[in-house]
């Protein structure tokens, strides 16, 4: 058995041009995963609950990627830290709740969502990781030979490993502007907007989409004149219109959380003494103008992190800017798998798990799905807006029949109670057979609702089949019921 695995060592080392002729110390792996973001750190745990040796690797050290270390988390502590300010500056007298000497600590926000951070990360290491048997490996990895992974560690050396499978899980990074320098001091992505050490005076965030709505809500809220810049001549691309036309009302006119200047065009910016000059233009054409702010948010977009992985080299083929593969997450290469935002599709966190898992059960033999059709999207500003499933606009472009149902916050007893009524829950469902296509909340907890029509759309459920299921009272939830029947029947309420 030594002298067979001599043979094959040597035969592998000859085929890439090595010339060893000694036994090899390389540690081997049933699946090493490169990236140890949400997807990537979940399907390691995933391999090594399923009995594989398994191993991830990333450079950032901390685990949970993007997401947990300068994304999801940190974003949503800032945005439940704001809120909390907000109600009690703007809400609480209403409700006869009086406050004195309300004022803020940028510093101990920052504090509590660093141990929010660390708590999250460490977890991954300490526990998940540990219990799984995942070796986890700090330093950038690129993958030098068919089942090879060469890593640089961060603490200095280079390890070789050998992987009977690898999942690509790199996740993205933020898209830039050209003319438009980050310095990640005053103009920022999203990592240096939560880092700042004071509430900014004025903001100009660039893009209407979830990241830039986030962060202009959270520093908005805290007294920040935010202003939103967006190519497009509508917020937040994707959306259902109608959903996104009351959104835009909500955080404009009610709210005053930040004015938009939509179908505009960024030209360039450049520092003064006192913060940014934005050159900005309408899209379509027409005069110049200067916007000036104390910081400026770069958010139009992310984009895959794939440089330096030895993709072309492996000679991995590329759909475009993102790795192609088939409905398996396999690349061209059957042992190679990508995942999350180094693929297509959607760039979500949850995406990019539910496609770990998939990738890892396919390799052992587990088959291995992800229903595409029923992930959900959640803007988590306030009121939250939540969507699963095709958009009316899809529909009518697919020419596909639909029935419609709308209930509106303000008629669900439960929103009137706690004075929480804007938005409202829309349904489409299919003319001829009521099956759910797609269902789009923008109102209180609307993050947490949509899960009950993502469940009944990934068992095929139709509108009345929500609609006949009892729902408890006052609920905000019975407006998802109270639409179900506005869909293939008649509301109550309304």
């Amino acid at each position: 058995m030594q002298a067979l695995k001599y043979l094959r060592v040597r035969s592998y080392n000859r085929a890439f041009g090595l010339g060893v002729r000694q036994l090899s110390t390389t540690k081997e792996y049933d699946c090493v995963v490169i990236g140890a973001g949400p997807g990537g750190y979940v399907a390691a745990v995933k391999a090594g609950q399923l009995g594989m040796k398994t191993a991830c690797i990333d450079k950032r050290g901390p685990a949970g990627g993007t997401c947990l270390n300068v994304g999801c988390i940190p974003s949503k502590a800032l945005l439940n830290a704001s809120h909390h300010y907000h109600m009690a500056a703007h809400d609480f007298k209403k409700h006869g709740i009086t406050v004195e000497g309300l004022g803020i600590d940028v510093g101990q926000m920052m504090k509590a969502k660093e141990k929010a951070i660390k708590g999250l990360t460490g977890g991954i290491e300490g526990t998940l990781f540990k219990k799984s048997k995942v070796d986890y490996m700090k330093g950038w990895g690129k993958i030098t030979g068919p089942n090879e992974i060469t890593v640089d560690m961060n603490e200095g050396g280079t390890e070789t490993i050998k992987a009977k499978n690898i999942i690509i899980a790199t996740g993205s990074d933020s898209a830039k502007i050209p003319g438009v320098e980050v310095d990640e001091k005053s103009i920022v992505t999203s990592t240096g907007a939560l880092e700042f050490t004071e509430v900014p005076k004025k903001l100009i965030v660039i893009g209407a989409g979830v990241i830039g709505l986030e962060m202009g809500s959270v520093w908005g809220r805290l007294g920040t004149e935010v202003t939103v810049v967006e190519f497009l001549d509508r917020i937040t691309p994707g959306v259902d219109q109608e959903i996104a036309k009351q959104f835009q009302t909500i955080l404009s006119r009610k709210q005053k959380l930040m004015n938009f200047k939509l179908g505009t065009k960024v030209l360039g910016a450049s520092l003064t003494g006192d913060g940014v000059q934005l050159k900005v233009a309408p899209s379509k054409g027409g005069e110049e103008e200067i916007l000036e702010a104390d910081k400026v948010l770069v958010s139009i977009g992310r984009v895959p992190y794939l440089d330096g992985l030895g993709l072309e080299k492996a000679g991995i083929e590329m759909d475009g800017r993102v790795i192609k593969t088939n409905d398996h997450l396999q690349t061209n290469l059957p042992h190679i798998y990508a995942i999350g935002d180094a693929i297509k599709g959607p760039m979500l966190a949850h995406k990019a798990e539910e496609e770990g898992i998939a990738a890892v059960e396919h390799m052992a033999g587990l088959g291995g799905h992800v229903n595409y059709e029923a992930i959900p999207n959640v803007i988590y500003t306030h009121p939250e807006l939540a969507t699963v499933g095709k958009n009316e606009q899809e529909l009518k472009e697919a020419g596909i029949e639909y029935n419609k149902g709308v209930f509106p916050f303000m008629a669900n007893s439960r929103a009137r109670t706690i004075d929480d009524a804007d938005g409202m829950v829309k349904v489409l469902a299919c003319k001829k057979t009521d099956r759910l296509l797609g269902v789009h909340m923008l109102g209180p907890n609307a993050g947490e609702m949509i899960h009950e029509a993502v469940i009944g759309m990934e068992y095929g459920a139709s509108s009345e089949d929500l609609a006949r299921t009892c729902h408890a009272h006052p609920t905000l939830s019975e407006a998802v019921k109270e639409a179900c029947m506005a869909t293939y029947d008649k509301p109550i309420h309304i």
